[in-house]
């Protein structure tokens, strides 16, 4: 396998794993969980408004399937980021590690960093925003393999 496949590869590889972190974040904790109208109120004990948990849950919810398709991936890692540094923010006081009580800082810090990451690479492969262009360059280089 050459390099450049291999670079195109690994970059899907975070799309598609950052998107569906985000979707079982948005639905399975935030929809199956804990519940919307739950979310909510979660939201306005920590002084938040509560109609910002139904646009965090479809934030995270589309943005991870437009991820997992390859769609604007760029910008949608971008517009999740704050989304994320929220969630930061909510998790800072509560310690490092996750499964403390509230839940710990370091799983949204990861996620921010992930997406950060994932808008400077771009899409990678096997996204359906890839233009044209790179679907040819794409082509070239496996048969040159």
């Amino acid at each position: 396998m050459n390099t450049e496949r291999s670079k195109d590869y690994g970059i899907a590889l975070l799309r598609i794993s950052l998107g569906v972190m985000l979707i079982a974040h948005s639905v399975v904790l935030k929809y199956f969980t804990f519940t919307l109208a739950g979310t909510a109120g979660y939201f306005e004990s920590i002084g938040l408004p509560g109609f910002l948990a139904y646009v965090v849950f479809g934030m995270e919810a589309v943005g991870g399937v437009l991820l997992v398709l390859g769609v604007r991936t760029r910008e949608v890692a971008a517009a999740l980021i704050p989304v994320l540094v929220g969630a930061l923010w909510v998790h800072s006081g509560n310690g490092w590690v996750f499964s403390s009580a509230g839940g710990g800082w370091e799983y949204p810090l990861y996620l921010i960093v992930l997406s950060a990451a994932q808008v400077l690479l771009g899409e990678g492969a096997f996204a359906l925003s890839r233009s044209s262009a790179q679907r040819q360059r794409a082509a070239a280089r496996q048969l040159a393999a």
